[in-house]
């Protein structure tokens, strides 16, 4: 199994940009995805996932209205739309799967190795 991110750069407050996650060795169908992140001197935190009992989507707070997780099945690909970039979402940003449907960072099963969004104000 392994998950591969893309999508990170540079952008400026207010700018978007879209991740993206590539998935091998498994069926999305039959995992939840999260996508978590990490930034410099932070714990890391969970910021959406879509589940894989219903296709539900689940946002932190501090993204909702501003990010969208989606997923095509048929490239195996789930994605990240953030819009409204802040700076404070400055970080490095991870996706993860889990056999459990569950959304929480301990209960992943894989880890891609993350892709860098710098957001400058």
């Amino acid at each position: 199994v392994k998950l591969v991110e893309s999508g990170g750069g540079l952008v400026q407050a207010g700018g978007s940009l879209r991740l993206s996650c590539a998935a091998s060795g498994l069926t999305l169908d039959d995992y939840a995805i999260g996508w978590f992140r990490q930034a410099p001197g932070k714990e890391r935190e969970g910021i959406s996932c879509i589940s894989s009992s219903d296709s539900s989507a689940h946002y932190l707070d501090s993204v909702k209205g501003r990010f969208t997780i989606s997923s095509d099945n048929a490239k195996n690909t789930v994605y990240l739309q953030m819009n409204s970039l802040k700076p404070e979402d400055t970080a490095v940003y991870y996706c993860a799967a889990s056999t459990s449907d569950t959304c929480t960072s301990e209960g992943m099963d894989c880890w891609g190795k993350g892709t860098l969004v710098t957001v400058s104000s």
